[in-house]
């Protein structure tokens, strides 16, 4: 996947628009993986984003430990928050910024979201299906697939996982 220049976007903040790029929201999604692994869970945090009208919609990290359910992703937790503030699950023409390659079951929840754009940090070799193992928007049973682009702050990403894993296996 190609590194981004990232799009100029805007976004509404206390009444005033400003710019904000792909960057801006990676590092929003960062600061999600952040909250996570200070909470003791995986850090991977994702992001929401509205490109029509400048607005983060949603904001959410991994929380299967924390909530006790297998499923709390922080794709699933940000689409879930996305659609109940929308008030439809489907999130066509919606941007999700993740940290890293999305799982299986995040990919096919992206695709039942209908999300126009997936923006990730981190390529995942072992567990991700986007690019990586099952390559799920590649299936021709895929009912929608999503514009995706990687590897944007991916060493940033990266390095935050490897971190937080290196910290919890020591003796």
């Amino acid at each position: 996947m190609p590194s981004l220049d990232g799009e100029a976007l805007s976004i509404t903040k206390g009444g005033r628009r400003r710019k904000v790029d792909d960057l801006t929201l990676m590092r929003l999604a960062l600061d999600q993986a952040r909250a996570a692994a200070a909470a003791g869970e995986a850090p991977i945090g994702a992001v929401v984003f509205d490109p029509a009208t400048g607005e983060v919609i949603a904001s959410a990290h991994n929380a299967p430990i924390g909530l006790c359910d297998p499923t709390a992703h922080a794709e699933v937790l940000a689409l879930r928050a996305a659609a109940a503030k929308m008030g439809n699950y489907r999130l066509t023409d919606l941007t999700l910024v993740v940290t890293l390659e999305p799982c299986a079951m995040c990919a096919g929840a992206i695709s039942h979201a209908r999300i126009g754009r997936l923006l990730f940090g981190a390529e995942d070799p072992k567990g991700g299906a986007v690019v990586s193992g099952a390559r799920v928007f590649d299936q021709p049973t895929c009912h929608w697939r999503p514009r995706v682009e990687g590897r944007l702050l991916a060493d940033e990403s990266a390095a935050m996982l490897r971190d937080f894993f290196k910290a919890r296996r020591r003796p």
